[in-house]
């Protein structure tokens, strides 16, 4: 076991913790799947409206590749098929019927790569490069396992993962059954799996450290024509629960975090609930708040009727607007207001108290002005303002010598966050990511 020690980054304290680890259980009825969550697939329906249908049944396949399956993760009706523009697949929702009824897949029979298919997991993991699902016909070199999450307000994956060490240890089996590389499992220092089968890596050090990305670059970075997977510790937990049962494995346990709730704790849930199950009445003014399914910086803005978004294991609500009528705005003097650099008057008080934030752009976009914002932020090899430049121009060969390969767009959240000319940072990078996998297949 190596210790790989992160120095750059930044750790957001914030208000909003939980402070009881209790697992409260949880009654949803409403459930659904947003295709948007599993990038590079193009989905076409295996159901309809008013379809009945068990746990682990298929709802989609992808257009290209058809053996990639998403699959239900209750046994109900399927309610609504929620159409966009162009008439895009915005959600599939199901009503449960409470019935618990669940697919049983033959695990003796099935091939390793076809059972990962079939149940739908196969959309839990990621490929880079492009960050989008994995390609099936496609051997990885290395599989890189994520065991802890260093994002603001992160539930504990000792947790997430009590009792279902037995699983993981299967999962990693399992997967080191894909690869002719190595299975790498990254852990924080406060909590290592007692596992085999894996080259277990310790990070210490700041937000990042927790990013897939990040590990990999400090492990073995992404090159040129090669690929690899990745994924967090509770998916690999699943694979190996369905390897052992034949049952997909739909339970979470979720974070529900944030200044604006009441109450911050641990909710036992199915993965796709509605928030309204989630949060209740657990939160301060609920007119005035930004939910968010994820963590601050990389999850999804979803409405008070929304949805539990992938990965499934966080849910943030902070203020929408705190202060409309901030005396002196961005110039204000009060202790009060947080700033990376030392613009205000907070950093005198120390950095042990949590801040409190709002969804507040606090400014407005603009040309990007201060160089090494981003690098003290991204503890990668590469130089995150020029290949954001690059992307922008849409400069292929820059974009390959500059890394864009090892890139995903979580791995510029903190850069989005510390960026003085407000930049969408992250939009750009998906955007880029996509332009390039249509341009290069």
């Amino acid at each position: 076991m190596a210790e790989i020690k992160i120095k750059k980054g930044l750790n957001l304290n914030l208000e909003g913790a939980i402070a009881d680890t209790t697992v409260a259980d949880t009654e949803c009825k409403s459930f659904a799947v947003i295709p948007d969550d599993f990038t590079g697939i193009v989905p076409r329906l295996d159901v309809k409206e008013g379809d009945s249908v068990a746990a682990g049944d298929v709802l989609y396949h992808d257009k290209t590749h058809p053996e990639v399956k998403v699959t239900s993760p209750v046994a109900g009706r399927v309610a609504a098929i929620v159409r966009g523009e162009r008439r895009k697949i915005e959600a599939i929702v199901v009503e449960a019927d409470g019935s618990g009824r669940s697919r049983r897949l033959d695990v003796a029979q099935a091939g390793t790569r076809e059972l990962l298919l079939e149940s739908g997991l196969w959309c839990a993991m990621r490929q880079r490069p492009y960050d989008i699902v994995p390609n099936p016909s496609v051997k990885p070199r290395d599989i890189f396992i994520t065991a802890f999450d260093s994002a603001p307000l992160a539930p504990d994956f000792a947790l997430l993962l009590k009792g279902r060490e037995k699983y993981l240890q299967k999962g990693i089996e399992v997967l080191a059954s894909l690869t002719d590389g190595e299975v790498y499992l990254g852990c924080s220092p406060d909590w290592v799996p007692e596992v085999k089968g894996c080259v277990v890596n310790t990070f210490v050090g700041p937000h990042p450290a927790g990013n897939a990305g990040v590990q990999i670059a400090n492990v073995k970075p992404v090159n040129k024509g090669e690929t690899v997977w990745t994924l967090d510790a509770v998916t690999a937990a699943r694979i190996g629960e369905l390897f052992t049962t034949g049952e997909v494995p739909f339970g979470t346990i979720v974070a529900v975090v944030g200044e604006s709730v009441k109450r911050p704790h641990y909710a036992r849930c199915t993965m796709g609930c509605s928030m309204a199950s989630l949060i209740g009445n657990d939160v301060d003014e609920p007119g005035n708040c930004r939910i968010v399914s994820g963590n601050l910086l990389t999850g999804s803005h979803v409405q008070a009727d929304g949805y539990l978004r992938f990965p499934y294991r966080q849910v943030s609500v902070i203020t929408e607007v705190a202060n409309p009528a901030d005396f002196l705005g961005w110039a204000s003097l009060s202790p009060r207001r947080f700033s990376i650099y030392h613009s205000f008057t907070r950093w005198l008080l120390g950095g042990g108290k949590p801040a409190r934030f709002d969804a507040k752009l606090n400014g407005g976009e603009r040309a990007i002005i201060m160089s090494g914002e981003y690098d003290r932020m991204l503890p990668m090899d590469i130089l995150g303002e020029y290949l954001i430049k690059s992307i922008i121009a849409f400069d292929i060969d820059k974009m390959e010598q500059l890394g864009i390969y090892e890139v995903a767009p979580e791995d510029f959240a903190l850069c989005e966050f510390a960026d003085t000319s407000k930049l969408p940072l992250q939009k750009i990078v998906r955007e880029g990511l996509d332009k390039l996998y249509k341009e290069m297949n």
